[in-house]
């Protein structure tokens, strides 16, 4: 039996996959070997993890699918102006861990609790504690969804496989980690994936340099996409660029109220292993943030002609570039880091519940797995419900929503009892409450781009604590065991950062760069090939008659994967044939029954977008005619000058424009031929039709 050449390579990506991901599993499943059956060793380990191994975990759990799929997607949208979010995401980091974390692992250590959400009271079980840890599982159920759909989606673009079922396969690997060794097992996956990942994904970052020119080929053809690309600040931010950097600052000292992430922490037996960790943890994560955005840089360059989704951007690369067996590898090191972070989240979870909303059971090893299987399977079910909901396979909004979230709910709870302030039941809810509305309301109101919600949700918590304690205990100071400073001081320190804050913003308002949506790079001679496709979008018979107008709804839900496709046009195809019918005693003379022709009209129609033919029968045989409608610019498919590349992509992207609802009508005005003794009769015309889009597919080089 002979095997295609592409087959065989299908074969070796498919064995690749398998092998690494039976190696990353091993090491999971190995962890058996050394666990004891109790919740504190399934939990925290037993509070003795290996420092360099708890910061290699954490690095991936932090990361994980947002930095395979969304991160990158993100870097393919902005650009330069990406490197804030590294930035002010690392710098927040390095104040948590230096600050907080100190405080968490101390204070947990102390009262031997298990969960984040044990801390943001003195007593486990209290009504604030329940409600931090029902908020808990509600953000990381949302959080464990993205990362089963981020292995979706890489077992999609790689391996072909429908994305549900490749996150059912992560269910099942999800469930298998936490019922082989919990938290034990994660933590040495992720440090067996973190260590490969990083040899693959260099190889990749340095094959994709390649591929585009070296660095100076990636920067032009980031220029000749947009212009605005390659601005160190993204365009037409409505509260100014300072309040837009800073909540990438909060999103890192967010790092502090992510449970999956904390319970590493929580791993550790002493201060100094903090310390230890919290050195490999950044060693680790710079260089790999680094890679990371060139590879998005890379992406948008090689895939500027492409209509698809951005956070497919990894797996396509890796596609086009690597061999087999390193695509295999990387497929198989992004699903273990998914799936291996999808468990520290249903574990953070399980904490979460045994510990806080239901004690009595904290003990019990055989209910706390019950426990595990359930939000697993709870969060198997927002992943999947995300693909049928327009944005919610979105890996990079879930996990801004959930790392937001959870940091708004945590990290000011967190500061202001480190700082000595014990807030009671109602001050913490009420701190608690804000701060999530606080974030959703934000999320749904279109502001989200201009500012991401951890602005809003840790400023919502603190104006709550603030007002709580003035109305409540103004005897007390609001920072704790620190005193208020005077208004000189407070002036004073207002001025130091607003005066620069202003300055930047002066210079943001007057050079900063115009709408990235809009025309930009500069102008240049392209060859642009064009590929034409066609998917049926509907296909019948009907009889038409005289005089009436028949009106077929249609829409395009019902192609597969439409919401994928560049349509730029409608193609309708009209058949007919004449039925014409005569009698009469002169019907017999030659050419008495001759019948006239008759006209048929098709008028096809979406939203803006329609147009309309006619033609004629005929009395021999079948005859047709076409309506046809296109919305492109035409004019830029082959040699093209004087236009950037952004005005070709503008002019063959339609967007949503051929999506939705068609109405193709059919009306037949009939005419009836015959003579003197031959009487002819026609009450109309079976027509059949065919309806097509037209789709397509382009790429752009210069000429």
């Amino acid at each position: 039996m002979n095997i295609s050449p592409h087959s065989f390579m299908d074969l070796l990506l498919i064995g690749s996959f398998i092998l690494f991901m039976t190696a990353f599993a091993g090491v999971g499943l190995a962890s058996m070997l050394v666990k004891e059956d109790t919740t504190d060793d399934y939990l925290v380990a037993g509070r003795g993890m290996n420092p360099a191994l708890a910061a290699l975990s954490a690095v991936s759990t932090w990361n994980s699918g947002y930095m395979f799929i969304g991160y990158i997607g993100f870097t393919f949208t902005m650009g330069y102006s990406i490197i804030w979010i590294g930035l002010g995401s690392m710098l927040g980091q390095i104040v948590a861990w230096a600050w907080l974390y100190k405080f968490i692992q101390q204070s947990a250590k102390d009262r031997g609790v298990r969960s984040l959400s044990s801390l943001v009271s003195d007593v486990t079980g209290s009504p604030e504690a329940k409600l931090a840890a029902i908020l808990s599982v509600l953000f990381l159920a949302v959080y464990a969804a993205a990362q089963l759909t981020s292995g979706g989606k890489a077992l999609y673009v790689m391996l072909g496989w429908s994305e549900v079922f490749g996150i059912l396969i992560g269910f099942v690997l999800v469930v298998a980690y936490c019922y082989a060794g919990g938290i034990r097992a994660s933590i040495w996956t992720d440090a067996a994936q973190s260590s490969v990942m990083i040899i693959g994904s260099s190889l990749l970052c340095y094959v994709a340099l390649q591929e585009v020119g070296g660095f100076s080929g990636l920067h032009s053809g980031l220029a000749a996409e947009n212009a605005n690309l390659t601005s160190i600040v993204p365009a037409d931010l409505s509260f100014g660029v300072s309040l837009w950097i800073f909540a990438f600052f909060l999103g890192g000292l967010s790092v502090a109220g992510q449970p999956q992430v904390v319970s590493r922490v929580m791993t550790l037996g002493t201060d100094q292993d903090r310390k230890t960790a919290m050195l490999w943890f950044f060693v680790w994560q710079t260089p790999f943030l680094l890679i990371m955005t060139l590879i998005g840089f890379a992406s948008r360059v090689v895939f500027s002609g492409a209509d698809f989704d951005p956070e497919l951007s990894l797996p396509m690369l890796a596609m086009e570039t690597l061999g087999p067996i390193w695509v295999g590898l990387i497929l198989a090191s992004i699903f273990a880091a998914t799936m291996s972070t999808a468990d520290s989240q249903v574990l953070a979870c399980t904490a979460a519940f045994t510990d806080d909303v239901m004690p009595s059971i904290s003990q019990d090893h055989k209910k706390t797995k019950i426990v595990t299987l359930v939000i697993a399977a709870f969060a198997t079910a927002i992943s999947i419900f995300g693909l049928y909901v327009p944005g919610g396979d979105s890996v990079f909004l879930l996990v801004v929503l959930a790392v937001y979230g959870l940091g708004s709910i945590f990290v000011p709870i967190l500061i202001i009892r480190w700082a000595g302030y014990q807030p009671d039941t109602i001050h913490t809810m009420a701190m608690m409450l804000v701060a999530i509305f606080s974030v959703l309301l934000w999320s749904i109101s279109g502001f989200g781009e201009d500012i991401f919600p951890s602005v809003p949700g840790m400023g919502a918590a603190f104006i709550t604590h603030i007002v709580m304690n003035q109305l409540r205990s103004s005897d007390v100071s609001p920072l704790g065991r620190y005193e208020l400073p005077n208004y000189r001081t407070l002036a004073v320190g207002a001025m130091v950062i607003l005066a620069p804050v202003a300055a930047v913003e002066t210079t943001y308002f007057i050079s900063g760069p115009d709408s990235l949506e809009s025309n930009g790079g500069p102008s240049g001679d392209w060859l642009v090939e064009g590929n034409f496709g066609s998917e049926q979008l509907s296909d019948g018979i009907e009889y038409v008659n005289d005089g009436e107008t028949l009106a077929i709804d249609m829409h395009t839900d019902s192609v597969a994967g439409s919401e994928n496709l560049n349509v730029v046009g409608v193609r309708v195809t009209l058949q007919y044939s004449e039925d014409e019918s005569s009698s009469g005693f002169g019907c017999g003379i030659p050419g008495a029954s001759n019948p006239d022709p008759d006209t048929i009209t098709g008028t096809i129609s979406n939203a803006e977008n329609n147009g309309s033919s006619s033609g004629q029968n005929s009395g021999d045989g079948i005859s047709s005619h076409l309506v046809e409608v296109e919305w492109f610019n035409e004019s830029l498919i082959g040699n093209v000058s004087g236009v950037s590349k952004s005005d070709i992509i503008d002019g063959l992207e339609v967007g949503n424009s051929g999506l939705g609802p068609y109405i193709l009508e059919i009306s037949v005005t009939v005419e009836t031929g015959g003579s003197p003794g031959c009487s002819n009769s026609d009450n109309g015309e079976e027509v059949e039709y065919l309806v097509e889009l037209i789709t397509l597919e382009y790429t752009i080089e210069s000429a």
